[in-house]
């Protein structure tokens, strides 16, 4: 058979599927985006010395930070020394501490009813009450909670898992379910009734509306700081509870001088992060209750934001000064609750 007789059989191209092209496509990108990147950078190393590269490296976050954080403190303490009703800063006259004398213009610090601002000091003590038995009854449970989750039972995942659920929920959500469920015609007023009993109007009752803001914020944030106890609990090593169950101490006594000990950093972490969230409460408050009945449930927040924006004068002075006022007293709180737990570890 001569050469010019044979077939030589023509092998079919192999077709370049879309996802590999634009897969080599956005790699292409992605390498000249780099080497672009390495010669900027590299010019900069050169120039500043690597020793300074971090500070380049931190600068987006810095910019970040300066623009949505320390730029509206500062402002805000600017306005804090201003009044009138006008909202930029140039058309505001400066009061000096006008603001400030009239929040603490009291009779008595003690009766609100004294003050000028009366309703920043009810405000003040309603906030103090909250804070009181919400983070004692919040830390109470979580603790008490993640103890029994600690411990080998059956479906410890999903009790962990349904604790934790709430926290998922948006506080404007949590509230509106917990009002559908206690408003008149409600789940709790459908049970009552079903039992023949009257029905209860929660939210013309301070004493019902307070409980109930209290339970449901314990309710919407338990399962956070559950999880912080249970990972503490988790960290102190089991030889310390078995050497103590071959000794005979009982229950009682090993929680005590072994688990509380060794938990306190971490309640100590719990209590300082409960108590900066329910110092700020508002979103949930406000959509259950609106402060009602009449300023039964109306915290310092909720004073702030009706001052400078809900009512019909806005004074950007005084709800800056008021915001300001806050927030060193809870920097001092927290300053003054870290050195204490420092103290109790040294101890």
């Amino acid at each position: 058979m001569s050469a010019e007789s044979r077939t030589v059989p023509i092998r079919p191209q192999r077709r370049v599927k879309l996802s590999e092209r634009l897969g080599d496509f956005l790699f292409g990108v992605y390498s000249a985006i780099m080497s672009l990147l390495e010669i900027v950078f590299g010019a900069i190393q050169r120039g500043i010395g690597a020793r300074h590269m971090a500070y380049i490296f931190v600068l987006p976050n810095l910019l970040i930070f300066s623009i949505f954080v320390l730029f509206p403190m500062l402002l805000n303490v600017y306005y804090s020394f201003t009044g009138g009703t006008a909202l930029l800063p140039q058309n505001r006259p400066f009061v000096g501490f006008d603001n400030y004398e009239r929040i603490f213009d009291c009779g008595n610090l003690l009766d609100p009813n004294s003050c000028r601002e009366d309703l920043f000091w009810r405000g003040v003590y309603n906030t103090v009450f909250f804070v009181t038995f919400q983070v004692g009854g919040m830390v109470l449970v979580a603790l008490f909670t993640a103890l029994i989750l600690n411990r080998s039972i059956k479906g410890r995942g999903f009790f962990r898992s349904v604790f934790f659920y709430p926290v998922l929920l948006s506080p404007v959500v949590v509230a509106l379910i917990w009002k559908w469920i206690l408003q008149r015609d409600g789940l709790v007023n459908a049970l009552l009734v079903s039992m023949e009993m009257e029905r209860v109007i929660f939210f013309l009752n301070a004493n019902w509306a307070t409980f109930w803001v209290i339970f449901i914020s314990i309710w919407a944030q338990m399962g956070f700081y559950m999880l912080i106890l249970l990972a503490g609990l988790q960290s102190i090593p089991p030889e310390l509870y078995e050497a103590a169950s071959m000794d005979g101490a009982t229950r009682l006594r090993t929680f005590r001088h072994i688990t509380l000990p060794l938990l306190m950093p971490t309640l100590l972490v719990v209590m300082v992060l409960s108590i900066i969230r329910a110092v700020q409460v508002f979103d949930q408050v406000w959509v259950f209750t609106g402060g009602g009945p009449g300023t039964a449930t109306t915290y310092v927040v909720q004073y702030i934001y009706e001052t400078a924006f809900a009512n019909q004068i806005q004074q950007f002075g005084l709800a800056s000064a008021a915001s300001l006022l806050l927030g060193i007293a809870l920097l001092i709180f927290t300053v003054l609750q870290l050195r204490l737990g420092q103290r109790s570890d040294i101890a």
